[in-house]
């Protein structure tokens, strides 16, 4: 807007892409203290569901489908040992696992804000937006467990479970900022990111595939049975409505020019710094219709503060200006989010291009580094140690800008 007694105003609308889901990891490695299947022996055994009645459990909707196929592969079945009826898990008797997981994942979030700025005769320049970002993520996993001892005759021979799983949703934030120019080659800012609010729908279908040697007591001759949550098999796939809220953030930042001045022809550059600090144990969950799902949903926000913690994220980028060219490079670090001292994740980016602006022409080209660390549970078991792998990413991409300028 037109400049009226040394402020203006802006307005614009942007679209952003904020989060890029496309990836795809495979890991193996044997394991002899947990299987992938204790995750389905403890719901069992912990549901209050008389567990003499796998039939009646197997069609039991207070059981969760991963844990009814478990059932009605044999994957878990129950037992008298010693006197006691009790859930077991075939691949335990093993002893010895080949464990892997391969998953592949695609999708995004894209933003669209509409901000709006105020500069206060350039000592104060405050803005804001209103962000609706729409969430898009997808992801194929597929779990491989089998027997590592070549024990042929020990009720366990492999299981294979297949997960699709969709997620879609539509969010609405705010961002609130303001930048203050004590002198003219300063910069000293404050912004802060308000949580998004989602309403997501997931989609999930899936399928178990189990060799038990035999084990089956109803016709020892069959080895290998399988179940499916899918429309093929009649079964309508499962879908979950609800809300989550993300974390805060807040950021500091500051930035000094070289040289400052109207004419661009003698601007020489600038540096600048932002610290930002999330509340990544601020997440939670809620059930989209306030029904008894809401019990989970509190165990879910419970798990969320137990494993992970605010953390601080720094970045540190700067430009120099040589006519009608510029060099520029940056650096940001993000820190493990994680509470527990023996889960090591962070980000290290780092970045350098060269730009071209003469005659309203501008070309940019940028090179960025993205080295992360980052953890994969498999499952996720109470009553025994949870195993983990530690995933390792290195992705280099390169950036081109055109623009022109016009009078």
């Amino acid at each position: 807007f037109p400049a009226r007694n040394g402020n203006t105003n802006a307005l614009s609308i942007a679209v952003n892409r904020t989060a890029n889901f496309n990836g795809n990891y495979f890991y193996k490695a044997q394991n002899n203290f947990s299987s992938f299947s204790e995750q389905y022996l403890e719901e069992y055994k912990n549901s209050g569901l008389p567990i003499d009645d796998i039939n009646g459990a197997i069609n039991n909707p207070l059981l969760s489908y991963g844990t009814r196929m478990a059932l009605y592969t044999y994957l878990i079945d129950t037992a008298t040992i010693a006197g006691q009826h009790q859930v077991i898990a075939q691949p335990l008797k093993a002893g010895l696992l080949n464990q892997e997981n391969n998953t592949m994942s695609k999708g995004g979030i894209t933003e669209i804000a509409l901000s709006i700025a105020a500069n206060n005769h350039d000592k104060w320049y405050i803005g804001g937006s209103l962000g609706i970002p729409i969430m898009n993520y997808s992801r194929n996993m597929t779990f491989t467990e089998s027997d590592a001892t070549g024990n042929t005759n020990n009720d366990f021979g492999f299981s294979t479970y297949n997960e699709i799983y969709d997620s879609k949703g539509v969010g609405i934030n705010a961002k609130l900022g303001a930048i203050f120019r004590p002198i003219n080659s300063w910069r000293i800012g404050l912004a802060v990111h308000t949580p998004t609010l989602y309403a997501i729908t997931d989609n999930i279908s899936a399928k178990m595939v189990t060799n038990t040697d035999k084990y089956n007591s109803s016709n020892p001759e069959i080895s290998v049975t399988s179940a499916a949550l899918d429309q093929a098999t009649g079964t309508n796939p499962g879908m979950v409505k609800y809300d989550l809220v993300s974390p805060w953030k807040f950021i500091v930042s500051g930035s000094y020019l070289f040289e400052e001045s109207e004419d661009v022809t003698k601007q020489r550059g600038f540096v600048s710094a932002d610290i930002e600090f999330v509340t990544n144990n601020g997440s939670h969950f809620n059930s989209a219709d306030n029904t008894s799902d809401n019990n989970y949903f509190s165990s879910v926000n419970s798990t969320i503060k137990s494993y992970y913690k605010s953390s601080f994220n720094f970045r540190l980028g700067g430009e120099l200006k040589f006519t009608s060219i510029a060099a520029r490079a940056g650096v940001a670090y993000y820190m493990n989010p994680y509470r527990q001292s023996e889960l090591k994740a962070d980000r290290l980016i780092l970045s350098g291009g060269v730009g071209y602006r003469n005659k309203g022409i501008f070309i940019d080209l940028t090179y960025v580094q993205d080295f992360t660390r980052d953890l994969n549970f498999p499952y996720r078991l109470a009553e025994n140690a949870n195993a983990f792998a530690s995933l390792k990413e290195s992705v280099g991409s390169i950036f081109m800008t055109v623009g022109f300028k016009f009078e």
